[in-house]
């Protein structure tokens, strides 16, 4: 944001600090949709938490857990690229008010059998996947929307800001989900979710259309038969994108608390329900102070990707094999601080790379990333954690990070921060700052 100079003539004016982690937070409109979403993602580790456990509760196996993962982003990864080319069309702040809107549609239906004693592990899986379809779509929308807010400049802070809000609802979610599950039950954590979707809806509502930036954000651009594919072809000959998207793609494994998480608390260290909700806390824990460290220091390069995810690989094989479960929460705290920090970075460098036109398209194949390639990943470790125990499974997802770290690593360190490859005719002018508090929720 721009500071009036106070400063006599000739003198260099006042600029604010660059660095601050919560640049973004001075942009009013960035401000109600930040507090918006510090509710709707912690109602949304509320539900997971308990339908995870309710899974786990019905069936037993570890495979039926990576099943559930798989039913709520495989539709990301199977139509992520699509809805990327949609976002490109649409009007994010109107896509987000349709996708809030069925999200807590659904959420109240699963409510509702729950409550009614029907729900079944079919009918979790089918809600799940219909949740799935609309976060397809509420995914690249939503990332591309905070650019729409806030502008090149503050996309760092805001990206860095939306983690802090994620790991806050890893700490606010597992803490109240754990409690309404005790005393409530799993229907309760369900409602609560659903419920949570209201904040974020009627802050887009109220939101004035202009406030989505719209005389600041370019112009859609012709989107044409193929685009989705043009646009994945795109992401996918941009050699640090590629890198970025591969290392999003092996992260994932560990954003997803609702498989290794509760193995590792249950089969593994034998600590219960609790103890698996503790667990899911303190990873939120240590992530804050890495989202807020990814947000100082300007624009990311590559070489700072690929040395944080270099790190979590290594946090994430030495807590796997953690001797007792006070070096288990110790690890786990660690593997949060270093990963946030890694995907904080990774997700701005990928929107700031990418080129204007094609950013829409380029975030749907992160968010084909992730979170979707989880189907591949939370089977495959699903699987290895049945056959070999969730130890083996949680280090190997750190060594994986490790392997596309060694194999990108002279590509990411040789991409500088402002580097943006030429994107054909599908380019567009930058998206500019928008000015300072003219807009209002």
């Amino acid at each position: 944001m721009s500071v009036p100079s106070t400063a006599s003539a000739g003198s260099p004016p006042v600029r604010p600090r660059r660095d601050s982690p919560f640049t973004a937070l001075s942009h009013r409109p960035f401000r109600w949709w930040f507090l918006s979403q510090i509710t709707s993602a912690s109602g949304g580790m509320t539900q997971a938490v308990a339908t995870s456990w309710l899974v786990l509760q019905m069936t037993g196996s570890a495979l039926d857990l990576g099943v559930l993962s798989a039913a709520t982003v495989l539709p990301s990864l199977l139509i992520g690229a699509w809805c990327g080319a949609l976002v490109d069309r649409l009007d994010r702040r109107r896509v987000l008010i349709a996708t809030q809107s069925v999200l807590t549609a659904l959420g109240l239906a699963l409510y509702a059998l729950i409550a009614a004693h029907l729900a079944a592990y079919w009918s979790i899986l089918v809600l799940s996947a219909g949740s799935g379809l609309v976060l397809a779509l509420d995914g690249p929308a939503r990332q591309v929307y905070v650019l729409d807010l806030v502008g090149r400049r503050r996309l760092a802070s805001a990206v860095s800001l939306y983690e802090v809000i994620l790991n806050t609802s890893r700490v606010l979610g597992p803490a109240l989900g754990g409690t309404v599950l005790v005393l409530f039950g799993a229907a309760a954590c369900v409602l609560v979710n659903a419920l949570s979707f209201l904040a974020p809806l009627a802050v887009l509502l109220l939101q004035r259309p202009a406030a989505a930036t719209a005389d600041q954000r370019p112009d859609a651009p012709v989107v044409r038969r193929g685009a989705a594919r043009a646009g994945l072809r795109y992401a996918w000959s941009v050699p640090a994108i590629r890198s970025c998207l591969l290392i999003a793609a092996a992260s994932g494994i560990l954003f997803n608390s609702g498989l290794l998480f509760p193995l590792m608390a249950d089969r593994a260290f034998h600590l219960g329900g609790g103890g698996y909700a503790a667990l899911v806390c303190v990873f939120g824990v240590g992530a804050l102070p890495g989202a807020l460290l990814a947000a100082r220091g300007g624009e990311p390069t590559g070489r700072q990707v690929a040395a944080l995810a270099g790190l979590t690989g290594l946090c994430t094989t030495a807590t796997a094999y953690a001797p007792h479960p006070a070096l288990l929460y110790l690890g786990m705290a660690a593997v949060g601080f270093s990963s946030i920090w890694m995907v904080a970075r990774a997700n701005t460098f990928v929107q700031l790379q990418a080129a204007p036109g094609l950013r829409g398209r380029v975030m749907g194949a992160w968010t084909m990333a992730l979170p979707g390639a989880s189907p591949i990943t939370a089977l495959a470790v699903g699987a290895l954690a049945g056959a070999a125990g969730p130890r083996v499974a949680f280090a190997c997802a750190g060594l994986l990070l490790l392997a596309i770290v060694t194999g990108s690593w002279r590509t990411l360190a040789a991409t500088p921060a402002d580097h943006r490859p030429d994107s054909g005719p599908y380019d567009s002018p930058p998206v500019d700052d928008p000015a300072p508090d003219t807009q209002q929720a």
